[in-house]
């Protein structure tokens, strides 16, 4: 099994800038990252992952049930 790993998009520079296809790179990316950062904003202002003070195990399902919530919300 592959192991998965951060991808980055393009920088365009002054002089050099992006072609068709980086463009379309950056906002596939830009659209799977979208969801996945307004999940953690959303546990953020929770604020239930600061204050918890238990097993890091109850902790990871509290957080990954807190994430299912928010996709439920911002799905609907």
């Amino acid at each position: 099994m592959p192991t998965p790993h951060a991808a980055g998009g393009y920088k365009a520079a002054r002089n050099r800038p992006l072609t068709r296809s980086q463009k379309l790179s950056d906002k596939a990316l830009a659209a799977i990252r979208a969801p996945v950062e307004h999940g953690f904003a959303n546990l953020k202002n929770w604020r239930v992952p600061g204050k918890a003070r238990t097993d890091p195990k109850w902790a990871t399902a509290l957080v990954r049930a807190m994430l299912v919530l928010t996709n439920h919300e911002v799905a609907r």
